[in-house]
């Protein structure tokens, strides 16, 4: 039978991003009824340990949490594999050619939404361990953009906030922080602020930033609804 095709979407990393990504694939679905939608299988397991602490050394690798959700979407017959968590996106690839899983790439999709506006710097808003890992900063370099990315003090700010939506403890002092990072990646010459960890898009207040925000859930979102519907 032929028609639109699965996905999988590995989430629980965390439960809000995967909530967040889900009505988001809905709404970038152009459909006039249920059957048009994206048919969808969410693994959703907040048992897998942090991925940045990983990246950073001092956590447990989350490989085999990672692994297994992925071989139980394609036991469930998923032929397309999403990932709203940013971070993941260090370990995931590898593990999706492992199932015969077609990835579409979080990262890739961003890098390919900022080249084709011309932009030709991006500023950064992320978890550590995704900077770390340089895996926005590789892509986005691959297309010729430049890369800026907070300062240490402003990181910090940005990791107590992703922390505040996981925990639902979110204050407007974290909204207000993460404008202010927002403002000083623009004021050092960012053309677009990307809120590459899904958390930070629940928490950062856009219409505050003095350059467009990019939300890369939203992103893989349309680039998901596009593939799985031919």
């Amino acid at each position: 039978m032929s028609g639109p095709r699965l996905v999988g979407v590995l989430g629980g990393m965390g439960p809000a991003a995967t909530v967040d990504f889900y009505g988001k694939l809905v709404e970038e679905t152009a459909a006039t009824c249920d059957q048009g939608h994206v048919p969808v299988v969410i693994w959703g397991d907040p048992r897998v340990p942090d991925r940045s602490l990983s990246l950073l050394g001092g956590g447990e690798d989350p490989t085999p949490y990672l692994r297994r959700g992925i071989e139980a979407l394609k036991r469930a017959g998923c032929e397309m594999l999403a990932v709203p968590c940013n971070t993941a996106h260090a370990f995931v690839p590898r593990l999706a050619d492992e199932a015969g899983l077609e990835l579409v790439s979080i990262v890739e999709v961003t890098a390919d939404a900022l080249a084709a506006d011309g932009v030709r710097v991006a500023g950064l808003l992320a978890t550590t361990g995704t900077l770390r890992a340089g895996l926005y900063a590789d892509a986005l370099r691959r297309r010729g953009l430049a890369v800026i990315e907070p300062d240490e003090p402003g990181q910090r700010q940005v990791t107590a906030a992703i922390g505040a939506v996981k925990s639902g403890g979110v204050h407007p002092a974290h909204r207000r922080a993460l404008v202010d990072v927002s403002r000083s990646l623009a004021d050092r010459g960012a053309e677009r602020v990307v809120t590459a960890c899904t958390e930070i898009v629940l928490a950062l207040d856009r219409s505050r930033v003095p350059v467009p925000v990019l939300d890369p859930a939203r992103l893989l979102a349309r680039r998901v609804a596009d593939l799985a519907l031919g």
